[in-house]
Formats: C-alpha cells, structure tokens, sequence
C-alpha cells in the first residue's frame, strides 16, 4: 500500500504525476471510473498493479453518455468511501475532476463509433451511450498518457468498443480486459445491484446461470437461435424483462449462427423490477 494517496483535480496535475512516474522508470496504468467503487473496480486497481508499477483511478459521472430520460443526478457519488477504498487497494493516484475541467465552455468535440459500437445490443437500447464513453476515454486516455488502461469484462460491449478506438485513433495506451467479477451465487458485480431489493436479488443470480445454461446447450451443438430464444423466455418466467440475450463473436460481435464459426460470447441485459442488469460469458 502506498503511503499516501493523491488526489488530484485538474489534467495537467494528473499529467505531472504520470510524466514524473515515466521520468523514473516506471510504467502506469489507468482505471478510468464513475466512482461508487466496489470489489470488481478493485480487481482493475489489483490487476493494473500486477503490470504496471504505478495505477492512477479516475472518477468521474460522464454527463455526455446519459440520455435525457436517464437521471444523471441519481447516479451515485461516494468519492469519500471510494478514495479509502483506493488507498486500502493500493493506488497511487485519483484523478476526480469537476464537469468543466472535462467538459469546458466551448467543448464541441466528439468521438463518433461504428463497428462494434453498433452491434445492435447496448446501442439498440441506449444510443447515446457509446459516443458518449468513448468520447471521455479518448480524452482520459490522452490526458493520462498512461502505458496501460484497465477495463472490465462485464461490459463486454464497451471493452470492445474502447479496444477499437484506441486502435482506430492511434492512441498507444494498451487496452487490457479483466474477467468479471461476480458474487457468490455469480451474480457479476455492479453499482446497480445496490437498487434490488431483497427479493430480486435473490432472483438476480438466474441471470448467469441462464447464460451457463445456454453456453452447454450451444456446445452440445443445439441450435444457437433457437436455445437464445428458451434461455430468453427462463429469464421471462422468472420475473426479468429481457432486453435481448445474444451470441455473437467474441471479437467483432457480428451475429453467429452456429458452433465452430469463431469464437462465441453470450451477452444479456435484462430488467428485473427497476433494475437492469448485464451479464456475458464465453462459451
């Protein structure tokens, strides 16, 4: 653990902190955050660790990746609880700034995302949401300068989307995917689950198993439409209102319709009560 913790507020402070940690040596990585921290954010801080010699986290609720009808001001902040967390996990910095630091008057600038932006999965349901993320990690990206940034897997969709623009843009920073986090019962890890109630997150696990479900019945070589349709219409019975639940190739996210075409990802997003919750597995 380090012995302190810096909190930093501004890009140019964060970009002393990584181009001083460069003129010694040392590699960094980033773990771009919107706060509300829990253990699967610190299985990134943990595993950026493990590669790198210095970690900064951000935290920071991206305005511009919240549609009108979604409330921006409800979504949780708890920086206080979240730089203990952090100190206890042993990162060396937190970049938090305020919205005008990130977004400054005049700001008219926007990444725009096709590809696996566009898969018809998360972008079907919220097609704001794409640009929005990957407008402020382009530009937490270049800001930070860091060697790595650490992302989850539980947000299959928006790691490949990230991986694609750090590509497409030329930005050197190394994307690295980090297995989800779950509880448990394998519910994965996510503010959100805060929101349920008892009795729905006692339902919540069904998610995953329903996917582990639907895994073993396309490796048995069931039709993969059809078994997409059954797993849906468990999740239906049991209370959820599915979004979608979806195989699609693990790295472009293109539709697949059968064993052996490349490699699979089962993806999910369903409601259950007022809660949406996402899951994915490989198959």
């Amino acid at each position: 653990m380090p012995k302190t913790l810096q909190t930093v507020r501004t890009i140019e402070a964060m970009r002393q902190w990584v181009s001083r940690w460069r003129g010694q040596g040392m590699r960094s990585a980033v773990v771009p955050t919107m706060g509300a921290l829990h253990d699967g954010h610190l299985q990134l801080v943990e595993r950026g660790l493990r590669i790198a010699d210095r970690v900064i986290v951000t935290i920071f609720v991206n305005p511009t990746q919240f549609a009108p009808s979604e409330d921006l001001d409800a979504y949780p902040r708890t920086e206080k609880q979240d730089i203990m967390k952090l100190r206890a996990a042993g990162a060396h910095a937190v970049f938090a700034p305020n919205r005008l630091e990130m977004y400054p008057e005049g700001f008219s600038a926007k990444v725009s995302m096709g590809g696996p932006a566009k898969a018809g999965l998360e972008d079907a349901y919220r097609p704001h949401f794409f640009d929005g993320v990957a407008t402020v990690v382009a530009k937490l990206l270049n800001a930070a300068g860091c060697d790595y940034a650490m992302f989850g897997e539980k947000d299959f969709q928006q790691l490949k989307v990230v991986t694609a623009m750090a590509r497409d843009l030329a930005i050197p920073t190394i994307i690295v995917g980090v297995p989800t986090v779950r509880e448990a019962d394998g519910l994965a890890m996510s503010s959100r689950n805060a929101y349920l109630t008892a009795e729905e997150r006692a339902t919540a696990p069904l998610l995953h198993q329903t996917l582990q479900e639907l895994a073993g019945n396309i490796r048995a070589g069931k039709n993969i439409a059809r078994s997409c349709t059954s797993a849906r219409r468990k999740l239906e019975k049991a209370g959820f209102r599915p979004d979608y639940v979806e195989a699609r190739a693990a790295e472009t996210l293109a539709p697949v319709k059968s064993l052996g075409e490349t490699d699979i990802r089962l993806l999910a997003a369903a409601w259950l009560g007022k809660t949406r919750l996402i899951d994915n597995i490989d198959v």
